[in-house]
């Protein structure tokens, strides 16, 4: 029963990395990535759907994606979903593809984003702390169980909680410093 409430909890603190690192991996750093154009859904014949399976989205060089869409009328579209996707960019129709350069940060735009990096770091910490509850929860109201084992599933959760949130702010420093690098 313990080993269960610990996978489910390990598993809730996987979900929580995992939804970090895409919200992360969304913040510009002035560099290309396709991963910039993630959230971006494009009107496909009466459809919302994900830009990444309407077209191949490709990196042209450090300042510039190719977004090269699988039906060449959809080029109109493509162009205005990621017009209108908030993300400050202006992509350029070129008739069957369009061209996104993405421009450099200034040090206030770069700070900005460390702020929002942070806030999803935090996010992510609260729902690891949010799934140690519940496992808490669940081991306090075992009857089966001895104090001892419950005892030691809390200290488990809590060494298992500790290495996630380490996860997090690994990955938030270095994506800190990436943005802050530049290209």
């Amino acid at each position: 029963m313990i080993d269960e409430i610990l996978l489910e909890a390990e598993e809730h603190f996987s979900q929580a990395i995992d939804a970090f690192r895409r919200e992360a991996s969304k913040l510009r750093t002035g560099r290309a990535s396709p991963s910039l154009l993630d959230g971006v859904r494009v009107d496909y014949y009466g459809t919302s759907t994900p830009l990444n399976q309407a077209a191949n989205v490709t990196v042209v060089d450090a300042r510039l994606l190719q977004v090269k869409p699988w039906d060449v009328k959809m080029v109109g579209a493509i162009e205005k979903a990621i017009l209108t996707g908030d993300l400050g960019l202006t992509p350029s129709n070129r008739g069957d593809v369009v061209l996104v350069p993405i421009p450099a940060l200034t040090g206030d735009r770069r700070r900005e984003m460390v702020k929002m990096l942070r806030a999803e770091a935090e996010r992510a910490k609260v729902s690891i702390r949010a799934g140690r509850r519940d496992a808490m929860d669940m081991l306090e109201a075992m009857e089966d169980s001895s104090e001892d084992e419950v005892h030691r599933g809390k200290k488990e959760v809590q060494d298992r909680v500790d290495a996630a949130v380490k996860r997090v702010e690994t990955h938030a420093v270095e994506k800190e410093a990436e943005i802050l690098k530049g290209p």
